[in-house]
């Protein structure tokens, strides 16, 4: 399997994962011009953008922790062109999660990281 198929293969684990947990998806792969967030999800009464990282091994550095300032940022600036894109009010409850896989195992971070841009939810 390549990088891409690896990837594909685990936004689709790490979705039925989200789904499980009662998580009702809306979108995968939402692209624009600053990054792509992987997945968009309802979870309650939250709006929640979801960033799909993938380890064979933990000894490098956690998947988590693979969600660096810099990616942070690029997908808080996605999750703004969606909220506009889509006339979400300002008034929605927003997110941000990490669904990692260590090995085969998916582990939930639930607000993983603040929001890094211009606006303040």
């Amino acid at each position: 399997m390549n990088h891409v198929e690896k990837g594909h293969y685990y936004e689709q684990e790490a979705a039925d994962y989200l789904i499980s947990c009662g998580y009702r998806i809306l979108e995968t792969n939402y692209r624009c011009r600053h990054a792509e967030i992987d997945l968009i999800a309802m979870d309650g009464d939250y709006l929640v953008f979801v960033e799909v990282k993938y380890r064979q091994s933990d000894r490098v550095q956690s998947p988590s922790e693979a969600v660096d300032g810099k990616k942070q940022r690029q997908i808080s600036l996605a999750a703004d062109q969606y909220l506009l894109k889509h006339k979400v009010s300002e008034e929605q409850l927003c997110r941000f999660d990490v669904v990692a896989f260590l090995k085969e195992r998916p582990i939930l971070y639930k607000n993983a990281f603040e929001y890094q841009g211009a606006k303040g939810w």
